[in-house]
């Protein structure tokens, strides 16, 4: 296959990149992550110059491709929409959101979800699917900028872990009859509070561990199997990969409710490819609210 040449045009920085980094790097290697890169050069029929692809390229401006594990964007791609939505409410976060919370929440009408890191590139995304499914949606977030953003999504309740007095009362609070579903970002001592007020039979899809992530030596935390034996929990951690076969299903459903009007997006962009560090540093520290995007 004839190789051709692509620039970044939208770079991702995400949580994951940074218990990857650590655990398959070494110094000196290009830093993993996507993008959405043009195609500036080819003589490849099935990468045109001018189109657009997902790519897992790492923090690069230009690279050489013969194809292989692209994913070019359709043609049909809405000319109302960012392409760099191909990196979030359209792309990987939010296909995490959707087979995360559908396939192991199982959420149904009536149900009571918790989502924490909530106004981040998947939280803000399931959240809101919740919502379309019919659910009571609950999320925490670490600034009042960001509980308004949440509300303005259709959150149900809100609130600020940063400035509660007890996560234990704010979750009560937020939902005096407990949770049916717990969407995991954080662990650490939210993860401990919040297995307290599932409900029985609950559902926690374990998503990520954004407070444990640079963590140099592991926490003992409080012993979780008892809550889960008695309260007859189901707990999973999932990687959204395991659902690569039906990647084109998630995306266009995501893309649908967009374009309807029922799934919002916010993106936080950073300009400049010398800004990458900034940006990921910024989005590992809450700084953002939605997918952080550095645009070249």
């Amino acid at each position: 296959m004839e190789n051709f040449l692509l620039q970044s045009v939208f770079l991702s920085v995400d949580p994951y990149m940074r218990p990857y980094s650590r655990k398959m790097m070494k110094e000196g290697d290009v830093m993993i992550g996507s993008q959405v890169a043009r195609v500036t050069e080819s003589k490849n029929p099935e990468f045109p110059v001018g189109g657009y692809c997902v790519s897992n390229a790492g923090w690069t401006t230009h690279f050489i491709s013969d194809g292989k594990g692209l994913h070019a964007l359709p043609s049909t791609w809405p000319e109302s929409l960012p392409k760099s939505l191909a990196l979030g409410a359209a792309g990987m976060p939010g296909l995490t959101a959707y087979f995360g919370l559908l396939e192991i929440c199982s959420p149904k009408e009536g149900d009571v979800v918790l989502v924490n890191c909530a106004a981040g590139a998947v939280g803000s995304v399931v959240g809101q699917i919740a919502k379309i499914k019919g659910c009571k949606v609950v999320g925490s977030a670490g600034s009042d900028e960001k509980v308004a953003y949440l509300k303005e999504i259709g959150f149900d309740e809100a609130f600020n872990y940063k400035t509660v007095n007890s996560l234990e009362e704010a979750l009560k609070a937020a939902s005096p009859e407990g949770y049916d579903c717990y969407f995991e970002n954080v662990g650490g001592k939210f993860a401990d509070a919040a297995l307290q007020q599932m409900r029985d039979f609950g559902r926690i899809a374990v998503c990520g561990a954004i407070s444990m992530y640079n963590d140099a030596v592991p926490p003992s935390g409080p012993y979780i199997q008892p809550t889960i034996l008695f309260k007859q929990l189901r707990m999973e951690g999932f990687i959204v990969r395991r659902w690569q076969d039906r990647y084109e299903e998630g995306g266009k459903q995501l893309l649908q409710w967009i374009l309807e009007g029922k799934l919002k997006y916010h993106e936080h962009i950073t300009n400049g490819f010398e800004n990458m560090p900034a940006g990921f540093m910024g989005m590992l520290k809450g700084d953002n609210i939605g997918k952080a995007i550095i645009k070249v």
